[in-house]
């Protein structure tokens, strides 16, 4: 089978990820930006979302680009576009690697799917739907895929609080205490911030914790010392400590 491009010639000639990068720009000039390299990696800003399954079926089909690593989300909180989604695409063939990025706006909320392209799209664009709220257009079964169905939030936006929100779905999740809130190492629901939900060990008939990666006491544990489950706090100035 005959192929385009640079992709032709990857059996004889080794192709860098600039130059597949390159080749992308070239086709979609309108609309992809000029690679640009942090730390070894290439990134390709699309303008338009809409055009992004007809990118990604060129990626894949004339690039080699044959395998999507993921797709994540970003919320840019406070500014508009609010949203940017990240495609990771790897190259089994060639080995390289090329991220593209494209912006959804908040009123806009959605952007088409590229299930038709990588079959592994579906629970990546499931699960940035669930977790941010944005929608993939003609996806085969847009379902949450972490949290219950009718769960009204999106956890993984900026404007959703660290210590949760409260919800009810009777019959479908549960609030109280999970059968480990006891044991060591575990959270602590509530608490006065998210520093005292993030404990590093349970004190033992205090039900007080100590924290993790903490160089100091907390004052409010100095009086409640049990015999802790693992190591305890790093203390400042400890002798032999290094």
């Amino acid at each position: 089978m005959e192929k385009s491009g640079l992709i032709s010639l990857l059996t004889l000639t080794p192709v860098t990820a600039l130059e597949l990068a390159q080749s992308l720009k070239a086709k979609f000039s309108d609309v992809v930006s000029d690679p640009a390299e942090f730390r070894g990696e290439l990134t390709l800003k699309i303008s338009d979302a809409e055009r992004l399954p007809g990118i990604c079926a060129v990626a894949k089909k004339d690039l080699g680009f044959d395998y999507l690593v993921d797709i994540t989300s970003i919320d840019n909180y406070g500014d508009d576009p609010r949203f940017t989604l990240v495609y990771h695409l790897y190259g089994y063939g060639h080995g390289r690697y090329l991220r593209l990025k494209a912006d959804v706006s908040e009123e806009k909320g959605e952007a088409p799917t590229v299930t038709g392209v990588w079959r592994t799209a579906d629970w990546h664009e499931r699960e940035i739907y669930d977790m941010m709220g944005v929608r993939f257009r003609g996806h085969p079964d847009l379902r949450r895929i972490i949290m219950w169905p009718g769960y009204p939030y999106y956890p993984l936006r900026k404007d959703f609080p660290l210590a949760g929100r409260q919800s009810d779905a009777p019959e479908v999740a549960f609030s109280e205490p999970a059968p480990l809130a006891g044991g060591p190492f575990v959270t602590i629901a509530g608490g006065k911030d998210t520093i005292s939900r993030e404990p590093r060990v349970r004190i033992p008939e205090t039900d007080a914790i100590e924290m993790n990666a903490r160089v100091e006491r907390r004052q409010d544990l100095k009086g409640a010392r049990g015999q802790a489950h693992g190591p305890g706090p790093i203390d400042k100035g400890r002798k032999g400590a290094g």
